[in-house]
């Protein structure tokens, strides 16, 4: 597959049939990337599991150590790691008793062997990317702040009855 550009249906399809996500090197540090990701799929109804050994809690979600540490069956992997690490987070996958459908890799993150690998035992694979803005861009959240998100539509925006208005991707 092409990884310089992926369709938006490759995309939407992804974020439409994933439920569970395990996110490898999220952090409690409330800059990073990997917390706001973390807090933003759990509130758009993803089931998220934090992969770090140094902390209980991420977003004030359970953290587990490992991947094998996830009791339940892992949809899609997100990986907040560098470049080189992404052969050794892959094997880890690739050792689990049930093989998530997805091998999502951040922004910034790019690793085409370990790509090849995955593509090679069936999982859908996803790099340089990010869900968060994925899902925004997708559902129209992202245009709210001036964002071009290349989707026309004239879905009419939903009514907050307070709080935060979520919208969701809808099937093609």
């Amino acid at each position: 597959m092409n990884h310089d550009k992926y369709d938006d249906s490759y995309i939407r399809s992804i974020l439409n049939d994933v439920k569970t996500v395990a996110i490898v090197g999220a952090s409690a540090n409330e800059s990073r990337p990997s917390l706001f990701v973390t807090k933003y799929l759990a509130g758009r109804g993803y089931k998220v599991f934090p992969i770090n050994p140094g902390h209980e809690t991420v977003g004030g979600i359970k953290a587990y150590a490992k991947l094998a540490d996830v009791p339940e069956k892992i949809d899609m992997v997100d990986v907040f790691r560098r470049s080189e690490d992404i052969p050794k987070v892959l094997d880890e996958v690739l050792a689990l008793p049930e093989r998530p459908r997805v091998f999502w890799m951040q922004q910034g993150i790019r690793n085409d062997e370990a790509a090849a690998r995955a593509e090679e035992t069936g999982m859908q694979v996803v790099m340089n990317r990010c869900p968060k803005i994925e899902y925004a861009r997708l559902s129209g959240e992202i245009g709210w702040v001036g964002v071009n998100s290349r989707v026309i539509s004239a879905k009419r925006t939903q009514r907050m009855d307070g709080g935060v208005q979520r919208l969701r991707l809808d099937k093609e």
